[in-house]
């Protein structure tokens, strides 16, 4: 039997630790927390199911804070269910501790890193959407604010988990009406928020969410929803509601009580019994998501005299490590035909993701499957990766195993133009910390490195080619993360071009027509870009006559893998030459626009020769 006054009591002890923390810590959001105690208290003490002993328990009900700045509310949950005392939560901000301001994987009861706003729905439609393809029983709940729901993401997210029928979603909406600076778009409007979760083909009720029996209701009825419609509850709440001088008052967002406002805020929720505590459901089974090592490679075949574009075989290999590994997902931005995830989607249609025009939902949903021990491949052209920069960021602090492939990368993609040409995308993937970035040049070393990506738990980007090039390697040669292939090299070497992608070609038609006059130079495939091959970099400036290192690259100048050979070569004596797309380019042919750009094999000749002229010079 419901009794009302049994969550009172406890949602008010859920009060206390949010404020205690806060002002413990000197900073933080208390009043966002106050909002959703209500909310939260009865669906911990009453709906939520879930082991403590087991946070990756596939059999657990999944809560996802999108509104990461009410992380005391979080902790505070999780202490009251009795994952740690709620003494810990007072280290709340403070370096070292899991209670961070806002929630990341060093606290292990967190779905995702949060508090880049509007991101939570997308990881939560990636775990539901889980839930549904792999037939579990769990409901993933998603707490959001209101100034978030002005994020395009979230209408993203709302279509996709319309889409995909996930009907054990639940969007928890606190609709609080003060941001930070001012009110919120629609303030206390509910119908607005009501009428668009409806246009996206949500189930949705309005309750008021300080009414429990009205919370209650509405947790029963989301719960036991199954009519192929994600469920929101459209709660109208206060800003800090249970103490009256902070209560729906505004200029209160991300301010801590002083010591002498706590003591006042408590009184007036006296009394507060500190021994209340929430019993979770516990879940049916206790099963987590099996680790499976796929094959170290993958058996393609290749006509010798033929030409192959690198994202063609992106798409064979994935379907061969696939057959190998039931934990690979593919997520793609509507250009399956064009990154060839379609080979996929044909042979296990069940693990494949139409994301459509969405890539920040992509990017997230992609999050959520990695939770839960997926492996997804999010793939889409290069150039659109960086509409899901943030995404992508924040998925990397949650730590997320996300394989990322960029197609129609640099100015070779031809006459499709700049708007389609992936430029910044090595400078997007080489600044976040521990994510590694690959480009084969050809078939055979493509195939060899994707086994490669997913053998590394953690991010990784590969850029494949939109053009198709010759066959390079050999199927006995042997790649490496952090590896390059030397592909050309004498005794009396000039000076060494490490190319990468395309370029590579064009170095060894630069190679080709100097040794027609007698200048040697040796070419150097930098398949691996971060981490990059220092140590061969260092042999070739020591080995050649001139202790020169010419970078050749079809994306911009800056960001790219000239400066990941320069911060390798830093320490040690020598030159670092940068080539590279210095400019916006245009539609053409891909030889039109290499040579506009000057990064083809003429070029680099010319480049070549006037090192040597500077270097006769100084002589």
């Amino acid at each position: 039997m419901f009794e009302a006054k049994d969550i009172r009591e406890k949602a008010k002890l859920v009060r206390k630790w949010c404020m205690v923390s806060t002002t413990e810590a000197g900073s933080g959001h208390p009043t966002s927390c106050l909002s959703a105690a209500d909310l939260t208290t009865v669906l911990f003490d009453r709906y939520f199911t879930y082991d403590l002993k087991q946070p990756l328990n596939i059999y657990n009900d999944r809560f996802v804070l999108s509104k990461g700045h009410a992380a005391p509310l979080l902790y505070t949950l999780f202490g009251m269910a009795g994952a740690y005392p709620l003494e810990d939560i007072k280290s709340l901000r403070k370096l070292g501790s899991k209670f961070e301001g806002h929630p990341t994987p060093r606290f292990e009861y967190a779905e995702a890193a949060t508090g880049s706003l509007g991101q939570g729905l997308s990881v939560g439609a990636g775990l539901a959407l889980l839930g549904k393809r792999e037939g579990l029983p769990f409901k993933t709940f998603v707490l959001t604010g209101d100034g978030e729901l002005a994020e395009g993401q979230v209408w993203e997210a709302a279509n996709f988990a319309a889409h995909e029928k996930l009907d054990n979603l639940v969007a928890i909406l606190d609709i609080n009406r003060l941001a930070q600076s001012q009110e919120t778009m629609f303030g206390h409007h509910i119908d607005e928020y009501v009428n668009r979760f409806r246009a996206f083909d949500f189930e949705v009720i309005a309750i008021d969410g300080h009414n429990y029996e009205e919370i209650d209701h509405a947790l029963q009825l989301a719960t036991s929803n199954t009519n192929g419609k994600p469920y929101a509850i459209v709660a109208k709440t206060e800003k800090g509601k249970g103490v009256s001088f902070i209560e729906n008052k505004d200029g209160w967002h991300g301010k801590a009580l002083k010591k002498e406002e706590l003591d006042k805020a408590l009184a007036e929720l006296a009394p507060i019994n500190d021994n209340l505590r929430f019993e979770l459901k516990k879940p049916a089974k206790v099963q987590l998501t099996e680790k499976i090592k796929g094959p170290a490679s993958v058996d393609l075949s290749f006509e010798k005299d033929k030409e192959y574009a690198t994202r063609e075989v992106f798409g064979e290999a994935l379907v061969k490590l696939a057959a190998g590994n039931k934990n690979i997902y593919a997520i793609d931005g509507d250009v399956m035909n064009s990154t060839f995830t379609e080979d996929l989607k044909k042979a296990y249609p069940e693990h494949f993701v139409e994301g459509y025009i969405a890539e920040q939902n992509m990017v997230s949903v992609a999050a959520g499957l990695s939770r839960l021990g997926k492996i997804p491949f999010v793939a889409t052209f290069a150039a659109f990766l960086t509409r899901a920069a943030d995404q992508i960021r924040m998925a990397r602090v949650s730590e997320a195993n996300i394989k990322f492939i960029g197609s129609h990368v640099g100015v070779s993609i031809g006459e499709d133009g700049p708007s389609q040409m992936g430029l910044e995308d090595i400078s997007l993937f080489g600044t976040v910390p521990g994510t590694i970035v690959l480009q084969p040049c050809d078939a055979i070393s493509t195939a060899a490195l994707l086994p490669k990506m997913v053998e590394h738990n953690g991010f990784a980007y590969m850029r494949t080619l939109r053009s198709k090039t010759p066959l390079l390697y050999k199927k006995e040669d042997r790649f490496e993360i952090g590896g390059s292939s030397i592909l050309r090299q004498s005794a009396n070497d000039l000076l060494t071009v490490a190319a990468t992608g395309i370029t590579v070609f064009e170095a060894l038609k630069a190679a080709d027509e100097l040794q027609k006059e007698n200048i040697s130079i040796r070419v150097v495939d930098i398949y691996s870009i971060h981490p990059i091959d220092k140590d061969t970099l260092v042999k070739c400036l020591q080995e050649t006559q001139q202790k020169i290192i010419i970078t050749v690259e079809d994306h911009f100048e800056h960001g790219g893998m000239g400066d990941f050979a320069l911060s390798a070569l830093a320490s040690t004596q020598g030159q670092v030459v940068k080539m590279a797309v210095t400019k916006i380019s245009q539609s053409g042919t891909k030889d039109e626009l290499l040579n506009d750009a000057g990064i083809n094999a003429s070029h680099i000749v010319k480049r070549v020769k006037e090192l040597m002229q500077n270097k006769n010079k100084k002589m």
